[in-house]
């Protein structure tokens, strides 16, 4: 089965005419939820199918999408609960140092001494900067500030942080 990613939760249906109610899961909405976009819409129990967007619009910070295979509420009801996904592959390109959390999520962390300080398990988003949680070997989580004073290089490929442990993270 191909890899999918998310970028929205299905939270209702709007109307009679099989609008439906779409969360943004996404940081490019405008992108995701645009005309003739397809989309990958998952029912609750998991089920995908292929719709194409025929028209969007943004409503109390959800999206309100029309799509061209439905007409009316009773065959949209299904997806209540579901999520939209897109294929890994049709992922937006980001600009240099900028990063999906999939990409981050099991990267391993050393500091700038070679030393290994865990794996990043979780990426937390309290405000002005994401904050990653390293797991390291003892089971200890450790917050890591995304700033450029800790980050100093992201590996992609490596599967690699390199970090300044700076006074008072441990």
């Amino acid at each position: 089965m191909a890899d999918f990613m998310n970028v929205g939760k299905i939270v209702n249906t709007h109307g009679i005419r099989g609008e439906v109610r779409i969360m943004p899961l996404t940081d490019f909405p405008e992108v995701r939820f645009a005309k003739n976009a397809e989309l990958f819409f998952f029912t609750p129990d998991n089920h995908p199918v292929v719709v194409n967007v025929e028209s969007a619009r943004l409503h109390k910070n959800m999206y309100i999408l029309r799509l061209k295979e439905y007409g009316n509420i009773n065959e949209v009801e299904k997806f209540k609960g579901g999520m939209a996904k897109v294929l890994k592959e049709n992922l937006a390109e980001l600009e240099e140092g900028e990063y999906y959390f999939h990409q981050i999520v099991g990267c391993s962390v050393i500091t700038e001494e070679g030393e290994t300080l865990g794996t990043i398990s979780e990426i937390l988003t309290p405000g002005a900067n994401d904050v990653w949680v390293v797991k390291t070997p003892a089971g200890k989580e450790v917050l890591i500030p995304v700033i450029d004073d800790v980050v100093l290089d992201v590996d992609i490929e490596q599967q690699q942080v390199k970090i300044h442990l700076m006074e008072g993270l441990l």
